[in-house]
């Protein structure tokens, strides 16, 4: 039997193991599923009769050295900044191996002597990134068939709450890590090319710059830019395009009520507040206040952001209950990114009965036959519940795709790379239609940027 290695067995993983067990009768697999938690493991094989789980420590190098040398391929869905040890494992034991995660710097030194070994190491295979790359050159590619031209490209993708779980003010839940969440945007401007120029978005801006779009029976929704949109021009085959930009999705209104936290300093990863332990949720909101001998804190604050009573933000806030006296932070040495996690989490948590939604987005401007025309594709995907969501199917299935393609020989080409070529993303594409995740695309005339769209 061939044998195909997991490491890390968590949230995104479930779909991935499920799909593999599936088809390992058919496909003569046995699966090692091994993760730091050996019930965790255990839990996800399902008591089938060709998975293996097992704990592993990922720092133990007899343990890792041994599990990838009795593998046929290797899938790590570790933490990215884990991929590493891994990958240079799976070259010194000649495994294929496949990521969800963007490509590293130190993964990319090693595309020479992954290509020499005649290995492919696929990463940026799951959602976003992942999906996204694969349906856009999807489209791109069929442009250029028909020996057209790609002038602008944008692209989003939300991890949103489903409609029927959507109970807040903030039209929003945490369907993923929570902490990437309340640090977003953060490292650096925001970086894209609009109409032929170059534009820069530094953090304190990006979110009241955004765009809105409508997505056929879901309504509207808005996009903030993503950190570098610039890095896929070369890769996508887009240096001419005059736009390119990619974001993320949120419901309309979500990213000028973030902007609060952002104005305030909530968001801030770089210090560690002082008795944080103790500190109680209105302590933590005064932190970044002014001092006033009679004004109370949430006078304070809807002075300092300028919010009326009336104004929806201010029962957004209030919603949060981050003028509760009573509530205790309880984390020690703790940033103020990490306490407004805590705080935002006691709210956005999914309930057990929710369900949490994927929205992604493309817009594609090209020129054909001297004529200019448009393409908008979309895909919507909800999930059944808390262990079957949207999120681990999207993230999931293109992994376990690539990975079977790849053991059965189906993708060939050697290196660290990403599934834009089509011998990748004709296949998965095709099959994860299947599974429901289907992109509807429509053509329509072109309407190129259109600054009425945008708040600035």
């Amino acid at each position: 039997m061939r044998n195909i290695l997991i490491i890390g067995a968590g949230r995104s993983a479930t779909y991935l193991i499920d799909y593999l067990l599936e088809k390992s009768t058919t496909e003569n697999l046995r699966v090692t599923i091994a993760d730091l938690s050996l019930e965790l493991a255990e839990r996800k094989t399902k008591g089938h009769k060709n998975a293996r789980a097992i704990a592993i420590d990922i720092f133990n190098e007899a343990q890792r050295h041994t599990e990838i040398g009795q593998a046929d391929i290797v899938i790590s869905m570790l933490p990215a900044h884990l991929h590493f040890e891994v990958a240079k494992d799976c070259i010194t034991f000649k495994k294929h191996m496949v990521t969800a995660s963007y490509i590293s710097p130190a993964m990319e030194a090693l595309d020479e002597k992954v290509k020499e070994a005649g290995l492919v190491f696929m990463n940026e295979c799951g959602l976003d990134p992942g999906i996204d790359h694969m349906s856009a050159m999807k489209v791109i590619d069929d442009i250029r068939d028909r020996g057209g031209k790609v002038i602008l490209f944008e692209s989003f993708c939300g991890g949103l709450v489903a409609p029927e779980s959507d109970n807040n003010l903030w039209n929003y839940k945490f369907t993923w890590n929570p902490r990437n969440v309340v640090l977003a945007g953060q490292g650096g401007a925001a970086k894209f090319i609009q109409e032929g120029t170059y534009k820069y978005i530094p953090y304190n801006k990006l979110f009241r710059r955004t765009e809105f779009m409508e997505v056929e029976g879901y309504g509207r929704f808005e996009g903030y830019a993503n950190r570098d949109s610039l890095k896929y021009r070369s890769v996508y085959g887009l240096d001419d395009a005059l736009t390119l930009y990619r974001g993320t999705l949120r419901r309309v209104g979500y990213s000028k009520s973030w902007n609060m936290f952002v104005t305030l300093g909530m968001t801030d990863d770089t210090y560690i507040m002082e008795n944080s332990e103790n500190m109680t949720y209105r302590q933590f909101t005064n932190s970044f206040l002014p001092y006033h001998p009679t004004d109370s804190v949430e006078l304070k604050l809807r002075h300092s952001l300028k919010i009326d009573q009336d104004d929806i933000q201010w029962d957004k806030l209030q919603e949060l209950d981050i003028f509760n006296p009573n509530k205790i932070v309880g984390l020690k040495n703790a940033t103020p990114a990490r306490i407004l996690e805590k705080i935002l989490s006691d709210k956005w948590t999914l309930d057990p009965d929710d369900k949490d939604m994927i929205v992604m987005y493309h817009q594609f401007g090209y020129e054909l036959n001297g004529e200019k025309a448009q393409i908008d594709s979309t895909m919507v995907c909800i999930g059944e519940d808390q262990t079957y969501t949207a999120m681990a199917k999207t993230v999931g299935l293109p992994v376990a795709m690539a990975a079977l393609q790849i053991l059965n020989g189906n993708i060939t080409t050697p290196g660290v790379q990403l599934p834009i070529k089509r011998e990748v993303y004709g296949p998965i594409l095709k099959e994860l239609e299947g599974y429901g995740i289907v992109f509807k695309e429509k053509q329509l005339e072109y309407t190129g940027y259109n600054p009425q769209n945008v708040v600035s």
